[in-house]
């Protein structure tokens, strides 16, 4: 697929050469012992935001030729030199999956020995949240949102060992666990009233807004439904099926078509509910909120894109695909983007649109794609020195986001958000 030209993928490259040589060296910084989020040691750690998300680039840009190995082994060295968390808070975004993701794409058979300790922490975290899980719906309880989601949850790590070890058992059971994650509750406190398998009983809103008290549905692909659908369906595409898969994938693509909402300017979905909204099957909201790859139209039309596609449903693949070109083509949406990160910005959008562009059936999506890269270039240019360096949500996703539309190539890097 190549809709851009050769202007822009040179002016692509120069930028995240300029972003890439502001994060050759890890700054200085104050070890201590503080684990609290958003301290250094924490960081070190992250994907999101610290030195973990800072090796990706850099490891991936030495193995296209672009530079030598010492920003990654710098980043790496800086990522690893405390005791890396595998406990409660550890997922694909955070702790030692982070380290285990960050080596496979970003130095592939360069490190044996960390390799390994790593893949044995990530199985034995896998099969002590599994246990949990299971025991979780045996019980008949709702799951906490860390249970499932991408950043700390089972798809994160299942995303992981998919682009890690997509033939071992491991990843099989964690299909499995999803599979039964969506099959119907009882809505909390309703008898009678039912609920998908991903309500949850934590809802990140609650101290916000106590009416969610009873829980919530999160749609997003960070956190929600179109994480379990992408994991699902992206493994499906890989052939790594599990039984009720298929019935899975068509379970939460129902969902997600049952709470579609239709504008002028085309579809969009809550990016959660609460429990009033579910009983009658109508969100709060009158529109569509900030087009992200986390919450937004564009990551649950690619999640559903994807699904469309495992399953072989061109009438589902049409509408997923119409739902984006469309959110792509409105400037009301799109000027509620005000920074170039991936989670929440346009490097995320951009993301989003090159992958789903590659599988699109028509060229409405790939039409998009020069003003995009336009557009995030602007905005990178305004990212000042020392701004928060990771992944997700920092300078390093620019750059490595630019890097890959410049080249045509990822790398197995957007693993981490589902995109492909």
């Amino acid at each position: 697929m190549t809709v851009l030209e050769t202007g822009q993928q040179a002016a692509a490259e120069a930028m995240a050469d300029h972003l890439a040589a502001d994060l050759t060296v890890p700054p200085q910084s104050d070890h201590g012992d503080d684990y609290s989020p958003g301290s250094p040691r924490w960081r070190d750690q992250s994907l999101s935001k610290g030195a973990a998300g800072v090796s990706v680039l850099h490891g991936l840009r030495a193995r296209h030729g672009l530079a030598d190995d010492k920003p990654v082994r710098a980043w790496l060295a800086r990522a690893t030199r405390g005791d890396l968390t595998a406990g409660p808070g550890a997922g694909l975004w955070f702790g030692a999956p982070a380290l285990a993701f960050a080596l496979q794409v970003a130095a592939p058979g360069s490190y044996p020995g960390a390799t390994g300790r790593l893949d044995d922490a990530v199985t034995q975290l896998v099969r002590t949240r599994l246990d949990a899980a299971h025991a979780r719906i045996d019980a008949a309880q709702r799951p906490s949102l860390y249970e499932f989601d991408l950043t700390r949850g089972l798809v994160g790590l299942g995303a992981h060992l998919l682009n890690r070890d997509p033939s071992g058992d491991a990843v099989r059971q964690v299909l499995d666990y999803l599979v039964r994650l969506t099959e119907p509750v009882e809505a909390a406190d309703e008898a009678g009233v039912e609920a998908p398998g991903w309500w949850t009983s934590d809802s990140s809103a609650r101290d916000r807004n106590p009416a969610f008290t009873a829980g919530e549905a999160n749609f997003g692909m960070a956190h929600g439904c179109s994480g379990l659908l992408a994991i699902l369906a992206l493994a499906m595409r890989k052939e790594v099926i599990v039984d009720g898969q298929a019935a899975a994938l068509d379970r939460i693509c129902r969902w997600l078509e049952d709470w579609r909402q239709e504008s002028s300017t085309g579809p969009w979905w809550p990016e959660r509910i609460r429990l009033p909204e579910l009983l009658v099957g109508q969100p709060h909201r009158d529109g569509p909120l900030r087009p992200s790859w986390c919450y937004g139209t564009p990551g649950l039309a690619r999640a559903q894109q994807l699904a469309a596609l495992a399953l072989g449903d061109a009438v589902r693949q049409q509408a997923a695909e119409d739902a984006l070109a469309r959110c792509l083509a409105d400037p009301v949406q799109l000027a509620r983007i005000s920074d170039p990160a991936l989670c929440h910005g346009w490097a995320g959008l951009l993301m989003t649109a090159w992958h789903a562009a590659a599988d699109a059936a028509t060229p409405d999506i790939a039409a998009r794609l020069p003003q995009l890269l336009d557009t995030l270039l602007t905005h990178a240019r305004n990212v000042p020195p020392g701004a928060l360096p990771g992944l997700i949500e920092g300078s390093a996703g620019v750059a490595l986001t630019l890097h890959t539309v410049a080249t045509g190539t990822h790398g197995g890097w957007p693993a981490c958000l589902l995109l492909g």
